[in-house]
């Protein structure tokens, strides 16, 4: 983490720029350095890769939260599984994820169609594409984000097709070469000063075509299946915190890689408990005899009971502090903290002799404090 620039930097950004200026920042530098236009030169393929991963997290403005508050630090060790936030293996990932950026779309106008490689959003040759991203929604106990959990999930997805092996065409035949593009899977038009690339409008930028398509899939290489998929979530997640459980999405095309699985946690509401970050908050109800003169009393966590002392004389409202109860920091960095607000319980129903003695306690704080009592006060102020 200690040798990686800032993200800012990196793009050539101020803090507080919009969302505007970072991504008008990245799309020059990503155009300065794209692969398709240095060749062979592997500082320029690191400076796209390190553009693409700092604008992955200032350009994400839930990460950028994140970034801003903890460096990368924030992302050490957490649910981007390919060493940064974006986990980024390759290229194509890249040009996946940004597709707004550099897709040029079907007009081929665009920043992609300006080069071989960019535009076909995670195309790969031979018409192989990546599967489509899933997104769920995981419900979490504070229980469960306190200790870390693996969790097991059903969902509905794309699965290679069995009888044509996901090629789309009928077991027994082939995929033939598209005539119009060559196989390319683009077309080239001239623009001016420029030659831009287009997708072929026969193949749809497959490069091939079918001429049988398999009765199962209907030609595309993939039925919808059932699934179970384990999902690790670290200890310390907050609510609304995206995990990406990579290749577990659906199958891609023509031997294509997967898409991702987008895990969104929820936290579920707790019978006892509120949390603020790391820190977790409890109210508890406690006798007057026990703030006037004192006492130990158990306070549930989320591991057991502890013991608490409430020295003479708290008033009503005070706030403890008990270290290391609460949530383990996600970076990793230590617990936070449960914080215990003791407030007087008025019982509702009182024994004849528990009234006895509360009106004799009351005439006694009179005579003592040598005042009327606050209710008089009042009676006084309105007379």
């Amino acid at each position: 983490m200690a040798d990686k620039r800032d993200y800012y930097e990196v793009l050539g950004v101020s803090k507080d720029a919009d969302q505007g200026a970072i991504k008008k920042a990245y799309r020059k530098l990503a155009m300065q350095h794209h692969p398709d236009r240095n060749k062979g030169d592997k500082d320029a393929e690191t400076k796209f890769k390190e553009a693409a991963e700092a604008y992955d997290v200032v350009g994400n403005g839930e990460k950028r939260a994140k970034y801003d508050r903890f460096g990368h630090q924030a992302f050490a060790g957490s649910a981007g599984q390919g060493g940064h936030p974006g986990g980024f293996n390759n290229m194509e990932d890249i040009f996946s994820a940004f597709g707004d950026i550099f897709g040029g779309g079907g007009g081929g106008g665009g920043f992609g169609s300006m080069f071989g490689g960019g535009g076909g959003r995670g195309r790969r040759p031979g018409g192989a594409s990546k599967g489509r991203d899933l997104r769920i929604v995981l419900d979490l106990t504070l229980e469960e984000i306190a200790e870390g959990v693996a969790k097991t999930v059903s969902l509905g997805r794309t699965e290679k097709c069995s009888p044509c092996t996901g090629t789309g065409a009928k077991k027994g035949t082939k995929k033939t070469k598209c005539t119009t593009c060559g196989g390319q899977g683009q077309v080239a038009r001239n623009a001016g000063i420029f030659t831009m690339a287009q997708t072929c409008p026969r193949c749809k930028g497959q490069g091939e075509m079918i001429e049988s398509p398999c009765p199962e899939c209907k030609g595309t290489g993939g039925v919808r299946d059932k699934a179970d998929v384990k999902i690790q979530v670290p200890a310390g997640v907050e609510e609304g915190m995206r995990l990406v459980v990579r290749g577990e999405g659906d199958a891609g095309s023509a031997g294509g890689p997967r898409g991702d699985l987008q895990v969104v946690v929820r936290e579920t509401e707790h019978k006892l408990f509120q949390r603020s970050g790391p820190d977790l908050l409890i109210e508890v109800p406690v006798s007057f005899s026990q703030l006037a003169l004192g006492d130990k009393v158990e306070i549930p966590t989320l591991t057991g009971k502890v013991d608490m002392t409430i020295p003479t004389g708290t008033q009503s409202g005070k706030l403890f502090r008990l270290r290391n109860q609460g949530l383990p920091h996600l970076e990793g960095r230590g617990q936070g903290d449960q914080l215990v607000r003791v407030f007087v319980e008025v019982p509702k129903k009182l024994t004849d002799r528990q009234k006895e003695l509360l009106a004799e306690f009351g005439d006694l704080e009179v005579e003592n404090s040598g005042k009327k009592s606050f209710f008089d006060r009042i009676l006084d102020h309105f007379a």
